[in-house]
């Protein structure tokens, strides 16, 4: 399986309350586990600083579905996304 990271920032202003964004949460991670049954979610971050607020590590053989998740971020959870191919520390090593 590919892994990737999703890099997530908060919309300024989207949420008045952070229960607020606790809802959202859990409405996107419900229509991800829906729409992309191949997407397997190993970990998330919040970092709250720094250029991102979400850090998100999941794992799929179908680039579709990590696009399609990054992508249900972004129009549900009013977030910007970016997303990288991330490979393992042990097989960058044996490739090179």
């Amino acid at each position: 399986m590919t892994t990737y990271v999703l890099l997530s920032e908060l919309q300024p202003g989207k949420f008045a309350d952070p229960a607020e964004f606790k809802e959202l949460a859990a409405d996107v991670s419900a229509r991800i586990k829906e729409e992309c049954p191949g997407v397997r979610w190993k970990e998330s971050f919040a970092t709250m600083g720094g250029r991102c607020d979400v850090v998100d590590i999941i794992e799929t053989d179908d680039p579709a579905q990590a696009e399609k998740a990054a992508m249900l971020i972004r129009s549900h959870g009013h977030m910007s996304t970016e997303m990288m191919v991330a490979t393992g520390w042990k097989g960058f090593l044996r490739a090179l």
